[in-house]
């Protein structure tokens, strides 16, 4: 007897399928429960299905754009640095070209209807979990190694300097966008030095003694496994703008 196949591996198509006719819709009605049937309707999907994929409508739905967006730039930024594009860059260059990247793969329009669905209250922190994502989705393509605290304050960071040039990237309407291009050097560059002080306060005889004492018991903090569940991951369900 011949075995019937499962319906499960058509599911990614079909969310696949889901988002893409969604994103015509967007626009006009916002990442909303009305957006999620259109798009059920113009990809003859059923409305069951559609809900199974995506179960909490349109929070679900806008994070799947995010995360999309997220693993597109993770690609992209690799294929780059294969073909040697980043060989002159400098470590904070290769940081603001993925930022970069990023915001240009990006719709203006969607990011801003996702941006007015997260801030509000019961929404955030789907918001911030997205954000979360977009800086995990850097750091890891740039080849980060920490395993320590350093894991979790590099993604803290880049979260603040993520969401800072998103929101000035929203309001710029500079010629290809060259102003916020220019702030986003700006806030690296913040960064950067923050970073290099930070190091040389950690690396001073004062540093050491903190380290040894109050600071000592971050040392044992160590970095999430392959199958974490923290900030910016999806869990088992749908859940990335």
């Amino acid at each position: 007897m011949t075995e019937q196949p499962s319906a499960h591996p058509a599911e990614p198509d079909a969310a696949a399928r889901l988002l893409e006719a969604a994103l015509i819709h967007v626009p006009f009605d916002g990442w909303s429960d009305a957006t999620l049937r259109a798009a059920a309707a113009d990809a003859d999907i059923s409305a069951d299905l559609a809900r199974a994929l995506f179960p909490r409508g349109a929070v679900d739905l806008a994070l799947a754009y995010h995360r999309a967006g997220d693993a597109e730039m993770a690609r992209l930024f690799k294929a780059e640095a294969d073909a040697g594009a980043h060989d002159a860059l400098r470590y904070s260059e290769k940081v603001a070209r993925a930022i970069r990247l990023r915001l240009e793969l990006a719709d203006k329009e969607l990011v801003r209807r996702g941006a007015a669905l997260f801030a509000l209250p019961q929404h955030s922190a789907d918001g911030a979990r997205a954000v979360w994502g977009s800086a995990d989705a850097i750091w890891t393509v740039l080849g980060d190694t920490s395993d320590d605290l350093n894991w979790y304050s590099k993604r803290a960071t880049l979260s603040g300097v993520y969401s800072s040039v998103v929101l000035y990237w929203l309001g710029d309407d500079s010629l290809d966008h060259q102003a916020t291009w220019d702030f986003l050097d700006r806030r690296i560059g913040d960064v950067m030095r923050f970073e290099k002080v930070k190091g040389r306060v950690l690396a001073s005889p004062l540093g050491r003694l903190i380290g040894k004492g109050p600071l000592g018991v971050l040392s044992r903090v160590k970095a999430p496994g392959a199958a974490r569940d923290l900030p910016g991951q999806a869990g088992a369900g749908q859940a990335g703008t």
